[in-house]
């Protein structure tokens, strides 16, 4: 069985803190900034993003602003923090047919552990064609055991 052909667990090292994972590089996500709990995002429709009339299949559009919420979290958070998306919302606008996407997203509030973040993806035209809101959790930190051992 070839590496693309296992099915895990897997272990990705990615070149950077922020940088695309195998699956944003599938979809061809491009890091345009990510800075300041802010982020840009941009994606191309190609023919194997649509579904069977030809739109932008929504799950290509979720993932889009899923990613860019992401980088901007890990834009204000140390390198290797663990965290994860743990509720979503979608609301979509208009449909999509063509052209480079672009997905703005941003930290809205930190409440501990928790951060809560939203993302407008665009089309060519600048027309927003999704909103998109997110609750992400940090993960608790592990500690050792202190008790002695016997």
């Amino acid at each position: 069985m070839s590496a693309k052909q296992n099915t895990g667990p897997h272990q990705v090292s990615l070149r950077q803190w922020i940088s695309c994972a195998p699956f944003e590089q599938l979809l061809h996500m491009r890091i345009e900034e990510a800075a300041d709990g802010k982020s840009i995002l941009t994606m191309p429709f190609l023919y194997d993003f649509a579904q069977g009339k030809g739109l932008l299949h929504g799950g290509a559009l979720v993932s889009l602003a899923d990613t860019a919420v992401v980088m901007a979290i890990k834009s204000i958070l140390p390198p290797s923090t663990h965290f994860g998306t743990i509720s979503m919302e979608s609301k979509f606008l208009y449909p999509v047919t063509q052209g480079l996407l672009t997905a703005r997203a941003w930290v809205t509030r930190r409440e501990d552990r928790t951060i809560h973040s939203q993302a407008t993806i665009y089309n060519d035209e600048e027309k927003p064609v999704m909103e998109f809101s997110c609750v992400s959790k940090i993960a608790r930190i592990k500690r050792e055991s202190t008790s002695p051992e016997n």
